[in-house]
């Protein structure tokens, strides 16, 4: 990837040597991290080497009267003032001098500080638009005015304030092992930000539970990018949540891609375990049978902050256990834990932010004496 601003942005931190040693050096270190649990090679599943973001934030900076694009200084408090990113998508970096030159013509540039892009691998795009005041009837037409001009959907948002221009989401078609799957993807909520090594992520989700029959139970579901997949191969899938949005976005997406056989439950772990336990009764649960389930597969995808010790705890009750983590020291803090009663059988990483530290892991683990 070539960039103007390597050494300036901190957005791309390891770029010496370019990308493959980048890679190497990423790998290096988490297979000297991981090495305590698993000692064969970890399978590496590689990005594109530029435009692989599909979402992306910019801080909009003020200069006088012109507006730029900023980044944070890698090195101190200040900002790198910027008008390409070879992170993003094609798309995404062609709207980028558009929507400015737009929003200098209209004159809505005032107050505002962040500017937010979300993309399909089409180029169907939102632009959340984020303000220090209040959005009136003059900012509406203007902004009505530039999504039309530019075929893309905008979002103002200010203090308890969200303006929808057209819609707050696009759709992302991905394609797994020759098969093509539909999402939502909801502006202002989680998705993966490079679609290319989620496909892959995925595909390595599905090969590993493909000898495996039986239900599956899922942890920490989103809107369902591993969930809608995996109800492929599995008779049935309970998957849990706690944020509404995600969850309403999960069901839209099972009917997106005409699934039938999934449960999505908004719960915490926490509950979920207790709900199962006995210990607690929850009315979201009264529908759902857990009795006519069949499951001894589990699959988790927790944030940053990994899975707490009863979490854990719990998923070593299934014999075979599926964790992608976006942090390696949680999840090795993790396999502590689950290494007591499973045998981690396989490793994967997923170079999902490449020119950073940041690496996806999966990890597959099996009960310890199961042949």
């Amino acid at each position: 990837m070539e960039c103007n601003y390597f050494g300036e942005c901190g957005a791309c931190c390891v770029y010496e040597n370019g990308y493959e040693a980048q890679l190497s050096e990423k790998l290096e270190l988490n297979r000297k991290r991981f090495e305590p649990f698993y000692s064969d090679a970890i399978l590496v599943f590689k990005s594109p080497q530029a435009h692989y973001r599909s979402r992306s934030e910019f801080k909009v900076w003020h200069v006088e009267e012109e507006i730029f694009y900023a980044m944070n200084h890698i090195e101190h408090k200040g900002v790198v003032l910027i008008d390409v990113c070879s992170q993003v998508n094609e798309h995404i970096g062609a709207l980028m001098p558009k929507l400015f030159d737009s929003i200098r013509e209209e004159g809505i540039g005032f107050k505002l500080f962040g500017a937010d892009f979300l993309s399909s691998s089409e180029g169907e795009i939102v632009v959340s638009l984020l303000y220090h005041r209040r959005l009136d009837e003059k900012w509406q037409e203007a902004a009505t005015k530039i999504a039309k001009k530019l075929g893309i959907y905008i979002i103002g948002r200010s203090r308890k304030q969200k303006l929808i221009i057209g819609q707050d989401f696009i759709t992302e078609e991905l394609t797994i092992n020759g098969e093509r799957f539909k999402f939502n993807h909801i502006e202002n909520s989680f998705t993966q930000p490079n679609p290319r090594v989620n496909e892959q992520m995925i595909a390595w989700a599905l090969k590993n539970f493909s000898n495996i029959e039986g239900d599956l139970l899922e942890l920490y579901c989103g809107a369902g990018n591993f969930t809608i997949p995996f109800a492929k191969h599995f008779t049935k899938v309970l998957a849990t949540e706690i944020s509404k949005s995600s969850i309403n976005a999960a069901k839209e997406n099972m009917l997106l891609n005409s699934v039938e056989n999934i449960e999505f439950v908004r719960m915490s772990v926490e509950e979920f375990v207790q709900a199962l336990d006995g210990v607690r009764e929850f009315s979201r649960m009264k529908s759902i049978d857990v009795a006519t389930y069949n499951i001894n597969s589990i699959f988790v995808d927790p944030p940053r902050s990994g899975m707490d010790e009863a979490s854990c705890e719990f998923a070593s009750r299934y014999e075979h256990i599926l964790y992608i983590s976006c942090n390696p020291e949680t999840l090795a803090r993790d396999l502590e834990l689950l290494s007591k009663t499973h045998d981690v059988v396989e490793m994967a990483l997923f170079d999902q932010f490449p020119y950073t530290h940041h690496v996806e892991m999966g990890v597959k683990l099996t009960k310890k004496g199961l042949v």
